[in-house]
């Protein structure tokens, strides 16, 4: 919602600026979500100023050009070379001098610098209208009155004031502060100080006798206020009223049509003006629409309303569909003469079922569904009235028609100063409680031992109980004034840890960042797919023989997702995905969160400098040991992967449970999914990764001062001995100084006796108290040897 610093001036006298202001609606409950200048030409003449031409003479060198003298009140003349053809000494005029920026009617704003045009300085520029941005006109520079003073800013001559206009962010439950007049409540109730209502002493109807309206429905419309104004002219509305409109975001249409729209941003009363020659009958029905009863709303699409739908008709048919949304028929032309204004009360809840309904949502709609002040109908319709009388041309022809059968009642109930100390957790005066209830417009019927008896006015739609009452003491009380105490006494509801979500964004931009894209498939699979049928979750009604099974595995899901783009020529693969996988246990279900990684097709696109090289088993693993280095997860063993999955592979294990599995997908699951070329696969336990994540603790360790020592061992071993065995041995040969072991070369030959391999190992030594010296290092060596010699029936090579 959008409100005017210089319009809500014209409520309550203040000298707090915009930003002040800003400060206090929001300390207020009124969120100031955005402050903005708005300028009712663009630059707002900013740097423009009111000079007078001194000399004119023809340029030297363009027959066209003129040079001058311009006096702008400054210590020296300003020499100015002008092309217009009406410049002359002597003229008034706005002059544009170097630094200014001139933002035109139409092209892109331009800056003003010092020039020499066909060899004579210009230190600025003598504006023409449509220059500046207040007109078209461009046959000559603008020649003002000859009382025009010289130096004024021309902002200052022109009378241009900026506005500010506040972005609140308003609750659903504030419907009273829906306009400009309740937001200066509460801004007046916060300072303490009197608001000013619109003047409507002036309204007097020619006439007495109201155009006939029968309400058939009172439970939707309360209160329906109306009045027929006479002679109207409609045209455009006057700058004033448009530039109030454009500063809060409304496009302004014409004069009868800008008033509704202008009561309705200051009052909070949505209006509507129908063409009173176009009611059939001259007669007005509010009544619940027919079953598919036609309608085309102003928008020109045809509708067919609802049973509970109210509308506004006339003798045969609807006119608009009452609290949300006109009638393509419904609403003023150029050639109407005669206006029936409406001013109504309708049932929040009729309105904001029949706007969702249609899927309308207007200004009206959005005031009518949370509720307006009943009270003020008929203040909205008279200052509409007089309006349209003074911008229009029009005189009110009859009486206000006012039906009203039944009051809405203001709420009635106590409130215990005991409770509102209580409640806000400060000692708050009595006096200063009654002062707060009184300023925001609250009746004080009664008070007894601290019990106060309040009446709210029904404009206030959320206060009804004690406490919404201590609500609204508490915001113009200010919250900023209730001081917290150096002990908070409550107990603080944690989230788990680690937080799932947390971990989640922060696995997915670790893979992101290393190329994988994050992929969503549906849970919903076919059986074919399931790793054990006997233990599927079957859907009793399926969509299809492809939809009738909870998956078992992510697997499928990233295969057909590869499938997919591989046969839109997307061979080129690294995809991600959390998702959930489903098993039937007995008479219950299991239900798991698994991460799934997939790589297939180049590592690297071919180039010129380089051919194309696939991806492999490293590619994934690379992939699986970042990941569980970035969660600061270790001392796993190693074992292989189900063969169920993989042609080949390794499982990660802690505690018998494998935290993942990866490797190379097996043909039968490729050709099952339609899948070309290989696929390396990653099948994380997403459940039991959280979990191990749970037991880890932050330690910090100092940085080693002293060296590392790389060492490098070439093993013969048996072909089935792996370089987790070998990694194992070594770390319980030497556990403080071996800090790390990788293998950086295999060699499988006929070189090599059957049945072997080898291997070519990297060792990391490194003491953190000292330097390591060469009898310690060759001392470990040998210890290494000898365990691999014995647990691996190694044999270094040399």
């Amino acid at each position: 919602m959008n409100i005017s610093y210089t319009w809500l001036k014209d409520f309550i006298q203040t000298d707090r600026t915009p930003t002040e202001l800003s400060a206090i609606l929001t300390d207020i409950g009124l969120e100031v979500e955005s402050l903005g200048v708005v300028q009712r030409i663009p630059g707002g003449l900013e740097g423009l100023l009111i000079g007078e031409v001194k000399t004119c003479g023809q340029h030297p060198n363009a027959d066209r050009l003129k040079v001058t003298t311009v006096d702008i009140g400054a210590d020296e003349l300003l020499p100015i070379v002008c092309g217009a053809p009406n410049v002359a000494a002597g003229q008034r005029v706005v002059v544009a001098p170097v630094g200014t920026t001139v933002y035109p009617t139409s092209g892109e704003p331009f800056k003003i610098n010092k020039s020499k045009i066909r060899g004579e300085v210009s230190e600025g520029m003598i504006c023409a209208e449509d220059e500046i941005g207040l007109g078209t006109g461009h046959d000559g520079i603008m020649v003002l009155d000859e009382g025009a003073p010289v130096g004024m800013p021309a902002k200052t001559y022109f009378g241009l004031q900026d506005d500010h206009v506040f972005e609140i962010g308003l609750t659903p439950n504030r419907a009273d502060a829906a306009s400009h007049l309740g937001v200066a409540r509460d801004v007046a109730a916060f300072m303490r100080c009197g608001y000013r209502m619109p003047d409507v002493s002036a309204f007097a109807p020619a006439g007495s006798q109201p155009l006939p309206v029968a309400v058939e429905d009172t439970a939707a419309c309360p209160r329906y206020t109306s009045v027929t104004i006479n002679g109207v002219h409609v045209k455009e509305s006057p700058q004033w009223l448009q530039d109030r409109l454009k500063a809060i975001g409304v496009r302004p249409i014409n004069n009868v049509v800008d008033v509704t729209n202008y009561v309705l941003h200051e009052l909070g009363q949505p209006l509507h003006a129908f063409d009173a020659d176009q009611l059939a009958g001259n007669q007005v029905i509010v009544r619940q629409a027919k079953p598919d009863e036609p309608f085309v709303t102003l928008d020109g699409i045809a509708r067919k309303l609802h049973a509970e739908d109210l509308v506004i008709c006339d003798a045969e048919k609807p006119l608009c569909i009452a609290g949300v949304f006109g009638g393509i028929h419904s609403g003023v032309t150029e050639s109407t003469t005669r206006v029936f204004l409406e001013s109504a009360c309708f049932n929040p809840v009729s309105v904001r079922k029949t706007s969702k309904r249609h899927g309308l949502k207007t200004d009206a709609s959005f005031r009518f569904e949370r509720g307006t002040d009943p009270d003020i109908t008929v203040l909205a319709l008279e200052r509409a009235a007089l309006l349209l009388t003074e911008l229009a041309g029009g005189q009110v022809a009859t009486a206000v028609s006012d039906i009203y059968p039944d009051p809405i009642r203001p709420f009635t109930f106590d409130v215990r100063c005991a409770e509102v100390r209580r409640l806000i957790g400060k000692a708050i005066p009595d006096g200063e409680i009654k002062a707060i209830i009184d300023a925001l417009g609250i009746t004080l019927l009664a008070e007894a031992n601290g019990v106060l008896t309040v009446q709210v006015p029904p404009y206030k739609v959320d206060v009804t109980r004690e406490v919404d009452i201590i609500e609204e003491v508490l915001r113009i009380y200010g919250y900023n004034n209730i001081e917290i105490d150096r002990q908070i006494r409550a107990s603080l509801n944690t989230s788990p840890k680690p937080d799932k979500e947390v971990v989640q964004n922060q696995v997915a931009d670790l893979l992101i960042g290393n190329g994988f894209r994050e992929i969503l498939s549906n849970s919903l699979t076919k059986l074919d797919y399931a790793d054990d049928p006997a233990h599927a979750v079957r859907i009793l009604n399926p969509l299809s023989s492809d939809l009738d099974t909870m998956r078992q595995n992510l697997l499928f899901s990233v295969l057909e997702a590869i499938a997919y783009n591989q046969k839109r020529r997307h061979a080129d693969l690294k995809f991600f995905e959390f998702g959930n996988t489903y098993r039937l246990d007995g008479e219950g279900y299991i239900e798991r969160q698994h991460l799934a990684l997939a790589v297939t097709g180049s590592r690297l696109a071919q180039q010129w400098n380089h051919a194309g090289k696939a991806v492999s088993f490293y590619d994934v693993k690379a992939a699986v040991d970042a990941l569980l280095r970035r969660l600061q997860i270790s001392g796993w063993q190693e074992s292989d992967a189900p063969a169920s999955h993989y042609a080949y592979g390794v499982s990660y294990e802690r505690g018998g449970k494998a935290l993942v599995s990866f490797g190379s997908v097996t043909r039968s699951a490729l050709d099952k999914a339609d899948v070309a070329g290989e696929v390396f696969y990653a099948d994380f336990d997403w459940g039991g990764i959280l979990k191990a994540i749970r037991k880890n603790k932050i330690t910090y360790r100092e940085v080693a001062k002293y060296p590392a020592v790389r060492r490098d061992l070439s093993l013969l071993i048996d072909a089935d001995v792996t370089f987790g065995m070998l990694k194992q041995i070594a770390e319980r040969t030497e556990r403080k100084l071996l800090k790390d072991i990788s293998v950086f070369d295999v060699y499988k030959g006929d070189k090599l006796p059957t049945g072997k391999k080898s291997y070519a190992l990297h060792f990391v030594l490194q003491d953190e108290e000292k330097t390591l010296n060469d009898k310690q290092i060759d001392a470990i060596v040998k210890k290494l040897i000898a365990n691999f010699e014995k647990e691996a029936g190694a044999e270094v090579r040399s």
